[in-house]
């Protein structure tokens, strides 16, 4: 099962009153796991950043000038995430910039029906509570220490770990995270004991029993 994760980051709110996207992140999920494939672009939004955007994500006109506009980095995007589930936080708002971006290049829109957001997920979970992204890290103990601003590609890796935790938790990526510190591979100080290769063939007796043992095993139904 494929899935992505994907976050925006854009100039402002409503991309109908000329506002557009200036980044785009996405993390690729196989089996709620984390494959390692990732999608991230900085776009050139044709327009003025306002000052008060740059100072949520950090991505001012002078840095974001000389990046492609949407139209050139479109059909790599749409390859990425093909017509795989879309795990977004708060779906509505980026779904409506992609399509209103996809729109403007008679591109066909995405459908709604192909977000999950993890907004409503969290709402129905802890009704009354906060339930934005920095808030449920809280909640769940996953690091957001790097998150001094936003970034789209960070924040779809920090709503990755989240969304794992928000559909039954961590138990796919358990033995990644025990030897890593978290599912993305950021490692931790592990000592690990070398042992020399053998350099001779298992005897006779010792593949029966293995392959006795083997056929006795019965591996418990994992759900996820």
């Amino acid at each position: 099962m494929r899935e992505i994760v994907l976050d925006t980051e854009t100039t402002g709110f409503d991309p109908y009153s000329g506002h557009r996207l200036v980044e785009i992140g996405c993390v690729e999920l196989i089996n709620h796991m984390p494959s390692g494939n990732t999608y991230h672009q900085y776009i050139n939004p044709e327009r003025d950043v306002p000052e008060e955007v740059v100072k949520v994500h950090g991505l001012d006109n002078a840095f974001l000038d000389d990046k492609p506009k949407f139209a050139e980095v479109v059909d790599d995007f749409l390859a990425f995430i093909g017509d795989d589930k879309l795990v977004i936080h708060n779906a509505e708002f980026d779904m409506k910039f992609l399509n209103a971006e996809l729109g403007w290049l008679d591109k066909a829109k995405l459908p709604m029906d192909q977000a999950i957001d993890t907004l409503k997920i969290a709402r129905e979970k802890f009704p009354g509570e906060r339930v934005n992204l920095d808030a449920l890290c809280r909640k769940y103990g996953v690091d957001n220490s790097n998150r001094t601003k936003h970034g789209a590609l960070l924040d779809s890796e920090l709503l990755a770990e989240v969304y794992l935790e928000l559909i039954g938790g961590r138990e796919p990526g358990l033995l990644l995270k025990e030897e890593t510190g978290n599912i993305f591979g950021q490692k931790r100080n592990v000592e690990r004991k070398f042992r020399e290769p053998r350099t001779f063939l298992a005897s006779e007796e010792e593949q029966e029993n293995h392959n006795s043992f083997m056929e006795k095993k019965v591996l418990p139904n994992r759900t996820f």
